[in-house]
């Protein structure tokens, strides 16, 4: 058995095993308690933030169709990707990049869109980019879906003036050059662009530079970022850590300047290695359902660990965490270009972002951002397209339970849980997050990742007063369930009826592997 303040922190083993899920209907008991008189920190709805790049269907075709598609369209971007993305709420989106982002030149993608000049997608499959999604057709994108822009500048092979000019042109209602041109391209007024990200992957594809090498052109750049809408300046945030560079995390700190957000890199592979075979996506065992988990709740030492860099040099907590690329990346699917990253999405994967997010609610004092990878067709996508088709993904199902904990004010509770063991290792079997909304509600979101066994879950609520609870859950028969285009519903939310209150008491009957959402 585990307890943690807010949820369990992972024990995390090397040895994997591998073997079948045993029929095993053995419930295990977890303790919770919950004390609302005790708030924590907000919530920040940018922690459910998602990402698009370049890369794959992931724009083209996910987002894009352009306006002679016979795709129901608004001014080329899809109408039922828009609809979707709206009823999750999704609070802000990551563009260009991603690698893409350094390669990008942002005046390629405005104006008469048969004059854009082509380029090469070296990273992503070597395929021709057209250049006709570009920053007014994002924008657009963000006001279609009520989403706000985060925009990653070109550090890698761009310049400063380059980056400055584009931060201009979006945001300036001067009568200068950049803003008179983004006029005579057809859009009078600024947006408002909250988020820039100041390059990406800086120690990788961004540039290949070192800690300090970067910290001194996050300065140099950083300085030429106007905020022309003073009421609403821009949140810069900087280029962190891939995993474990703890020293990039504190050069950064130390050197990097002002800034509003560090941000941090971290992928789930189910074989944890970047070498050779990740592991299917869907084909897979308990043995790669088991090694999977047990990598995602890496996050939560990774998130403490540079926490505690960045308290040594801003106690204050001004600097947020941005864990602005996260997710599962497994094999492509097979017959599928490999250089565009198009997996399918299962219920282990919607337990995996269900664990990942209670573990950015736990750190809300420090997390404020965060963007899945990706959005549309890539990676750990919310939603996959067919040509007209659209498909909504168990990971997509996670977001939009989870809403409620958009802006909530958490609400820190003991849990004790019962391992999940298998071949000699384990991880908490229970994770939990709690909250309360601007209206009083609150809410319980559990994921229980046991495959072979239910988790009655026992908790003492203080100060909630509730007389009644309903619930919602996700979960299938089987921990490689997927959505297709022939059976788009294998995976969906269901009304959830094992929840009881007695008093100040709760009883929970968690299903094996599912994730649970609870009202009061």
């Amino acid at each position: 058995m585990r307890t943690s303040r807010l949820l369990a922190a992972a024990t995390l083993g090397v040895a994997i095993a591998s073997s079948a899920p045993a029929a095993d209907t053995a419930e295990a008991a977890a303790r919770l308690a919950l004390d609302t008189g005790k708030p924590g920190p907000a919530i920040n709805r940018n922690i459910h933030g998602h990402f698009t790049e370049h890369l794959g269907r992931c724009i083209y075709e996910g987002i894009w169709v352009g306006e002679d598609s016979p795709i129901p369209n608004t001014r080329g971007i899809r109408s039922d990707v828009v609809a979707a993305l709206k009823k999750i709420d999704a609070p802000q989106v990551r563009w260009p990049g991603g690698c893409f982002a350094d390669e990008y030149h942002w005046r390629d993608g405005i104006g008469p869109r048969a004059s854009r000049p082509a380029m090469i997608n070296t990273h992503w499959g070597g395929v021709v980019e057209n250049n006709h999604f570009g920053t007014h057709e994002f924008l657009d994108f963000c006001e279609q879906v009520g989403t706000e822009p985060y925009i990653c500048l070109n550090v890698g092979s761009g310049t400063v003036q380059e980056a400055m000019e584009w931060v201009e042109y979006m945001t300036s209602d001067a009568d200068s050059p950049m803003a008179n041109l983004r006029r005579r391209n057809g859009r009078d007024k600024p947006w408002k662009v909250p988020y820039l990200a100041i390059g990406n992957e800086s120690w990788g594809c961004g540039g290949n530079m070192t800690p300090q090498f970067y910290a001194d052109n996050y300065r140099r750049y950083n300085t030429f970022v106007k905020n022309y809408d003073r009421a609403n300046p821009i949140s810069r945030i900087a280029c962190g850590a891939n995993g474990e560079n703890y020293d990039w995390t504190d050069v950064l700190m130390k050197n990097g300047g002002r800034m509003n957000g560090l941000a941090l890199h971290y992928y789930t592979l189910p074989t944890g290695s970047w070498r050779g075979s990740k592991g299917s996506a869907t084909q897979f065992g308990e043995d790669q359902y088991f090694s999977t988990l047990r990598n995602t709740w890496k996050m939560e030492e990774l998130i403490t660990k540079h926490s505690a860099i960045m308290d040594k040099y801003d106690a204050q907590k001004r600097v947020g965490l941005v864990v602005d690329e996260w997710g599962i990346w497994t094999d492509v699917e097979p017959g599928t270009n490999p250089g565009f990253l198009y997996q399918q999405n299962t219920l282990r994967d919607a337990i995996l972002a269900a664990i990942n997010l209670h573990i950015f609610h736990a750190h809300a004092d420090r997390v404020t951002m965060a963007n899945i990878a990706q959005m549309i067709n890539v990676l750990q996508a919310m939603i996959l397209t067919d040509k007209e088709k659209i498909l909504l993904t168990p990971t997509y199902h996670v977001f939009e339970m989870f809403k409620v904990h958009q802006g909530a004010t958490s609400l820190p509770c003991q849990l004790t849980t019962p391992d999940y063991v298998f071949g000699g290792n384990k991880i908490p079997a229970v994770s939990v997050s709690a909250s309360r909304d601007a209206a009083g509600r609150i809410h319980l979101s559990f994921s229980n990742a046991d495959p072979k066994r239910g988790i009655r879950v026992e908790g003492k609520l203080t100060g909630v007063g509730a007389r009644a609870v309903s619930g919602r859950v996700l979960t299938a028969p089987a921990m490689n369930t997927h959505n297709t285009f022939a059976a788009p519903d294998s995976v969906k939310p269901a009304t959830f009826n094992g929840a009881s209150l007695a008093g100040d008491t709760l009883t929970v009957a968690l299903p094996a592997m599912s994730v649970v959402v609870l009202e009061f």
